[in-house]
């Protein structure tokens, strides 16, 4: 079974920054690609943010300049650095695993 948890989300003033991490875990378990959604209120979820295995990303154009997606192997955890936030960021992030496997989100909130 894998299990993957979000954190790192919260209230942020617009213009401020915040970073997200995602850990997966599970019976030999380890993570070949990772991605950032988000999902705003009455809105669908939306591609943010993606890490191959070797590292390539791939961002949304609203984010690019502003976030940036890392990984550390060895604690098979990404992370998603957002600067510059604006209030247009605000919603819930959730953590794509492998193509497979979806944590249950954090709630990230740009407002004065």
């Amino acid at each position: 079974q894998v299990q993957v948890v979000e954190s790192g989300g919260g209230l942020v003033q617009p213009g401020g920054s915040l970073r997200l991490s995602c850990v997966a875990s599970g019976t030999i378990f380890s993570i070949r690609a990772g991605g950032w959604y988000r999902q705003a209120i009455g809105e669908q979820r939306d591609l943010v943010a993606t890490i191959t295995g070797i590292g390539t990303t791939n961002y949304a154009d609203s984010v690019k300049g502003r976030f940036t997606v890392s990984r550390d192997n060895a604690k098979n955890t990404v992370y998603l650095q957002m600067n510059s936030l604006k209030p247009e960021d605000t919603g819930v992030y959730y953590c794509y695993i492998n193509g497979a496997f979806w944590g249950q989100g954090t709630q990230v909130t740009v407002s004065s």
